[in-house]
């Protein structure tokens, strides 16, 4: 089994799903074996992306260990979030933009983690790097990634270069990433036709934080009130995926895209660390927080630091 699978995170947003794809077009230039795979279901925004550009999405897979030896992980490297059986194989490298936690290999590998919004945007160097030109549907998805990421350059997360990589790549793919980014994020935000089960677990990661399990959870919307009209349904699902990964805390976020805030919705024994993470008062079992887009920079670590 020489061939290497490269994929992201399970629930796997736009950054993840185009970064496995461009990745593994470079590898392949570079006379590597390689298949970009996903951990679960592509959303409406991801499907919007690869439908303009025209390309397929990855093939879904549970488990690698009964394919391939051997994977490369981007957007990712805390274990939970990764496949199964990840034990099983062995990681080559690892290409992100997050922080590292629950994460050690039996063997040396390549570890790329830049502090910018998208791994697109690492990607890109990478390219460069290698002397390898970027097709124009490449540079559509990888462009895609980093608008999902940064909200449009809305973002905290959102560095100089990953707006000047944004750039670059507009011009490869012959689109205006405002236009286009708009339309993107719209599409995403489109979830009349999402159950209660697949909103909470659309862009779920979980967490481990002072010995508790978080799973954060993540929605755009143009509409906070249209998302949580079904409040009680929803924290019944919450509940069952509580009860069903012990987790200390559920944290369900809907971010209002067009003003850029955020509604939080928090149950689990350690609700209150949402409190003091945030400095409100949940009511109802929910809060606004103004100004709350990212949960890489703003939500993860103000709660990581209430646990502590």
């Amino acid at each position: 089994m020489s061939k290497t699978f490269i994929f992201g995170h399970k629930n796997p947003d736009t950054d993840t799903i185009t970064a496995a794809l461009a990745y593994a077009y470079l590898k392949k230039q570079l006379g590597q074996e390689v298949e970009a795979v996903r951990l679960g279901e592509v959303n409406n925004e991801t499907q919007y992306a690869l439908d303009y550009f025209k390309v397929e999405a990855p093939r879904y897979v549970s488990t690698v260990a009964d394919e391939v030896d051997s994977v490369i992980l981007v957007d990712h490297n805390e274990r939970q979030q990764s496949v199964d059986d990840i034990e099983k194989v062995q990681v080559k490298e690892v290409i992100d933009h997050h922080r590292i936690a629950n994460f050690e290999t039996n063997d040396p590998l390549y570890y790329r983690a830049e502090p910018v919004g998208c791994t697109a945007t690492i990607l890109k160097k990478i390219y460069q790097e290698n002397n390898v030109a970027i097709p124009k549907e490449i540079a559509g998805l990888m462009l895609s990634a980093i608008i999902s990421d940064s909200l449009l350059f809305k973002s905290p997360t959102c560095t100089k270069e990953d707006v000047q990589a944004a750039d670059a790549l507009a011009t490869i793919a012959g689109v205006d990433p405002q236009t286009y980014g708009l339309e993107m994020l719209k599409a995403g935000a489109d979830l009349s036709d999402k159950t209660v089960e697949e909103l909470i677990s659309l862009d779920a990661k979980e967490f481990k934080m002072a010995g508790t399990s978080v799973e954060v959870a993540q929605v755009n919307t143009v509409d906070v009130n249209d998302v949580l009209a079904n409040q009680t349904a929803i924290e019944e699902a919450i509940q069952q995926t509580i009860d069903k990964k012990q987790l200390g805390l559920f944290a369900f976020v809907v971010t209002d895209i067009l003003n850029n805030d955020s509604v939080i919705l928090a149950l689990g024994d350690k609700q209150k660390a949402v409190e003091q993470a945030f400095d409100v008062t949940l009511t109802n079992n929910q809060a606004l927080l103004k100004g709350v887009v990212s949960r890489k920079k703003q939500i993860v670590p103000n709660i990581q630091g209430a646990l502590a």
